[in-house]
């Protein structure tokens, strides 16, 4: 799929796109009862400027928004939603007040926290809302409005730990939604992290917390150089995270069962009762920044198995990495198909 150059539109509480789609105050399109995927979005993640030649760059946005406007069997069945800016209370849940501070101070200029980790003026407001966003969508999820939804948003979050920015991500998106759910009644959250690189600034956030289950599966050797299976968690968070470090070249077969077998296993022993998907799709086998072998239908796969195991259909997805522009838009259309059809006859999807 060739990506345009023309850029997705966004209006105040108007559809994306050439999509002229009214939305109520919650995001349903007004007169319309059909059961429909929410996905969030915003103008604000087009306007995050890494940079020339940065991968992780608005046209990743792009592809996907197209290629889910072109999708035909997901015409009628996208519910559009531009989500909110979290707040410091949601924010500090999860990153020192020194941190906010200092991304903060980044807001409205131009520049980088390291080599890798680029922002411009409406960074640091994109990054508030794909944070927001995805508290948006547990908390109504919780509640029973929603079964399911897909965040796609940048910049992503879960290389961000409590006091640094650093892999592309100022604010960690999934660890503060999950520390959102906790503080209104969740008592188990399970992340489910299936990006190329491990999610260090994840891992870092709940190492001690028992409550939150970090599962991983990532090459290895590989940035950041966190993820290996000896790391299992401290005190009350011991044995709540699970690495996976796959080698280069892991076969994708493989890759898969491993990935059943643990759900399956963790769904027994922890009993979640929500799932938050950090899908990173960074491990396609077209990626440039990594070297695993999954396919278009192996994302559809695990995003299947997840929802299999996904307690009383409560699960998440929040985008993470993929840098190969069309591999990420097909991948994306195929996982936003598969969570879309899991709940396609769930009397709570709105």
């Amino acid at each position: 799929m060739k990506v345009s150059r023309e850029r997705a539109r966004f209006t105040d509480g108007v559809g994306v796109g050439d999509q002229d789609w009214r939305m109520t105050d919650d995001g349903a399109r007004a007169g319309e009862t059909m059961k429909r995927i929410p996905i969030y979005t915003s103008e604000l993640y087009l306007e995050h400027d890494t940079g020339a030649h940065h991968p992780e760059r608005r046209e990743r946005l792009d592809s996907c928004l197209q290629a889910l406007r072109a999708d035909e069997t997901l015409k009628d069945a996208i519910d559009w939603r531009q989500g909110r800016q979290a707040t410091d209370e949601e924010i500090g849940r999860c990153h020192t007040k020194e941190h906010i501070q200092r991304v903060e101070a980044a807001r409205g200029k131009a520049g980088g926290f390291d080599a890798d980790t680029r922002f411009s003026e409406r960074s640091v407001e994109a990054a508030r809302r794909a944070a927001g966003s995805a508290v948006d969508a547990v908390e109504r999820c919780w509640n029973g409005e929603i079964s399911t939804a897909f965040s796609l948003a940048r910049p992503p979050g879960h290389h961000a730990t409590p006091d640094r920015a650093m892999g592309f991500c100022l604010y960690n998106s999934v660890a503060i939604a999950a520390r959102h759910l906790r503080a209104i009644g969740c008592e188990r959250v399970l992340i489910v992290d299936w990006d190329v690189h491990h999610g260090n600034g994840t891992q870092d956030i709940f190492w001690d917390d028992g409550s939150v289950f970090y599962y991983s599966l990532h090459q290895w050797p590989h940035y950041p150089g966190t993820g290996l299976s000896s790391e299992i968690g401290l005190r009350a968070g011991e044995g709540a995270t699970l690495n996976r470090p796959l080698p280069a070249g892991y076969p994708a077969a493989d890759h898969v069962e491993l990935y059943r077998s643990d759900l399956i296993s963790i769904a027994e022993r922890f009993s979640p009762e929500f799932i938050l998907l950090s899908a990173g799709f960074d491990s396609h086998r077209d990626d440039p920044l990594g070297d695993l072998l999954l396919d278009d239908d192996d994302f559809a796969t695990l995003t299947r198995i997840a929802t299999e195991v996904a307690p009383s259909g409560r699960i998440i997805s929040v985008l993470e990495g993929g840098y190969d522009v069309d591999a990420l838009a097909r991948s994306v259309v195929r996982h936003v198909r598969t969570l879309h059809d899991a709940f396609s006859d769930d009397a709570r999807r709105c």
